[in-house]
């Protein structure tokens, strides 16, 4: 399972913090770090975070498939 925020589009409001603080969590006031692999126990608090999210900055791929015609960045 893996997770993606969109950094641009999230505003800090925290919510996700609250809802699944052992993936995410914030540095200082704002700055919102998150793990973004995630295992099947976290994964009803992860998906309550994205829908949470004000702003819907939170996508949850639930699929291990490696996603098709991106190229992995190295670097």
């Amino acid at each position: 399972m893996r997770l993606v925020v969109d950094l641009n589009r999230c505003q800090g409001y925290a919510q996700c913090v609250f809802l699944a603080p052992d993936v995410f969590y914030l540095h200082g006031d704002e700055a919102l770090l998150f793990s973004p692999r995630f295992d099947e126990a976290q994964r009803d608090r992860v998906e309550k975070a994205a829908a949470a999210c004000p702003v819907q900055a939170i996508l949850v791929d639930c699929s291990d498939e490696p996603t098709k015609g991106v190229e992995p960045h190295v670097g």
